[in-house]
């Protein structure tokens, strides 16, 4: 019996190189006529969808010793912090389990999600899920499926694509993890909330995100991710893993790819910590 499964793992493996052939001999034509360059700097790279060496070195990913819940990094010297709680996540809890981020929200990272975001860059997805699932792995092997944070339909309308759903997406191809992009809704629309503290962001978003009733049964019984593509003070992603739990789920981890400084928790990375 095992010489069976491995000869069918080998003939799926080799029928997928088969398959995979004809995109990259497509791949390797674009290339070369139209070369491909990093798309934070433009220089030239060897591959379509890589950094350069000089902006992978800029960029900064979030590793460990970080906030178990929403990804904060703790400073090097934070005495026993891996796997522990910041104190304003102490202080107040989040909704959610666990939380990881790929990288800090700063010029370098900026330019890649705004470019995602907002002017149709939606080739640089699987490039951020890729962080996000080196970053995520943990939380990624426990899941059963992913869910985006949602756009009101008519921000959707406007921007025609819905960047939290793209980074799912990609996420759900690299670790085999089935998505449900129209799980959650925007029943209202919100303005927007970047100039807001985190107790107005909150009373802005109650009520406005849901279950859509008919993916409640998807939801229910399930170990949920919800993957956006920004974490500032948690308000969206606390939103919507409450409209999740209230669906039925049985956890919900969040997944960003990355995070941004909240005000209210600058300087407090070194302070109180206690175990999950």
């Amino acid at each position: 019996m095992v010489g069976t499964t491995r000869d069918a793992g080998e003939t799926r493996s080799a029928h997928g190189e088969a398959g995979s052939l004809p995109r990259r001999i497509a791949a390797r034509v674009l290339d070369l006529l139209l070369p491909p360059d990093c798309p934070a700097c433009h220089q030239p790279v060897d591959r379509a969808g890589l950094l350069c060496p000089d902006c992978f070195r800029a960029m900064r990913f979030i590793a460990e010793p970080c906030c178990a819940r929403c990804g904060q990094p703790f400073s090097a010297s934070a005495p026993g912090s891996a796997g522990r709680s910041c104190a304003p996540c102490l202080d107040h809890p989040p909704s959610w389990r666990n939380g990881r981020a790929a990288m800090i929200y700063d010029e370098r990272s900026r330019v890649l999600i705004l470019r995602l975001k907002y002017a149709d860059r939606t080739d640089l997805a699987p490039l951020l899920a890729r962080h996000m699932v080196r970053a995520g792995r943990e939380l990624l092997a426990e899941a059963d499926l992913l869910v985006p944070v949602p756009l009101h339909r008519g921000r959707l309308f406007r921007r025609r694509y819905n960047q939290a759903g793209l980074l799912a997406v990609a996420i759900g191809r690299i670790a085999h993890l089935p998505v449900v992009p129209d799980a959650l809704q925007r029943v209202r629309g919100t303005p927007a909330l970047a100039r807001l503290g985190a107790a107005a962001r909150q009373e802005v978003l109650r009520g406005a995100i849901v279950a859509r009733p008919s993916r409640r049964n998807r939801l229910a019984g399930r170990r949920v991710i919800l993957v956006d593509d920004v974490m500032t003070t948690g308000a969206t992603l606390g939103a919507c893993a409450r409209a999740v739990l209230a669906a039925g789920a049985v956890s919900v981890d969040v997944l960003v790819a990355a995070r941004a400084p909240d005000p209210a928790r600058v300087g407090s990375d070194g302070g109180r910590t206690a175990g999950e």
